[in-house]
C-alpha cells in the first residue's frame, strides 16, 4: 500500500500491472488482504475478487503466519511467548504500554545462535503494525538492521525479517494450502558463516 514515503511503487500496484499484462485485460486486479512492512521480504496474500478478500480477511486469525528473523544477541530462553499492548505515536512509531492499546501476541523459537546474532522463528497470533519488531526490541534483541527500534548493526543494509510461511484453508475449495518462502541468502549469510550452533 502507498505511504508518505512511497505512493507509487507498491506491491499492490506491481501485482496489478502484472495481472493486466498476463491476461491482456485492463480489468484484472488483485485485492489487498493484509499488509507487510515495506522493509520485510517474503510471502504476501492477495485476493482476486472482493468477496474472497472479505472471506480471507474475516478468517485472517485462523491463518498460520510465520516469520524468520536475525536478531542481535541471543534470547535467554530458547522459546517463549511475547504478550504486549501496543500503541502508535504521532511519529508513526509503535510503543509497548502497560494499559490500553491493542494486544499483540507472538510465539518465538530460537533456531540457531552465534556470538552476537541469532536466527529466530516467529509465529503471529495477532497482527499489529511492526509487532515483531517492537516485541523483539522489547525483549532486548532487536532485529538486525532495524534502526527504528534500536538495532545497532546493519550489515545487510536491510531489515533482517522475512515472511516464510502462510498456511490456510482455501476459501472456495476448503483445501489446506501451505506456502513457504526460504530465507534470502543475503540474510542467512548474517548468521551461517559465524560458526553458529543450533539451539536445543
Amino acid at each position: 500500500m502507498g505511504s508518505e514515503g512511497e505512493k507509487e511503487r507498491t506491491a499492490h500496484r506491481i501485482l496489478n500491472e502484472h495481472l493486466k499484462a498476463l491476461t491482456k485485460s485492463p480489468l484484472q486486479q488483485a485485492f489487498i488482504v493484509h499488509r507487510l512492512d515495506r522493509e520485510t521480504s517474503g510471502l504476501m496474500m492477495f485476493a482476486r475478487s472482493r468477496p474472497i478478500q472479505a472471506v480471507l480477511q474475516q478468517n485472517w486469525k485462523s491463518v498460520t503466519k510465520k516469520y524468520l528473523a536475525v536478531v542481535e544477541g541471543a534470547p535467554s530462553k530458547a522459546h517463549g511467548t511475547l504478550r504486549d499492548n501496543l500503541v502508535e505515536s504521532k511519529s508513526f512509531r509503535m510503543h509497548r504500554v502497560e494499559r490500553g492499546g491493542e494486544p499483540a501476541i507472538t510465539h518465538y523459537r530460537v533456531l540457531r545462535t552465534g556470538q552476537d546474532r541469532s536466527l529466530v522463528e516467529l509465529t503471529l497470533e495477532t497482527g499489529r503494525k511492526n509487532q515483531i519488531r517492537v516485541q523483539m526490541a522489547g525483549l532486548g534483541h532487536p532485529i538486525v538492521g532495524d534502526r527504528k527500534y534500536g538495532a545497532t548493526i546493519d550489515p545487510a543494509r536491510r531489515l533482517a525479517l522475512h515472511s516464510c510461511e502462510l498456511k490456510f484453508c482455501h476459501p472456495v475449495s476448503g483445501a489446506s494450502k501451505d506456502f513457504r518462502s526460504a530465507m534470502p541468502s543475503r540474510l542467512m549469510a548474517l548468521i551461517e558463516p559465524r560458526g553458529v550452533a543450533r539451539a536445543k
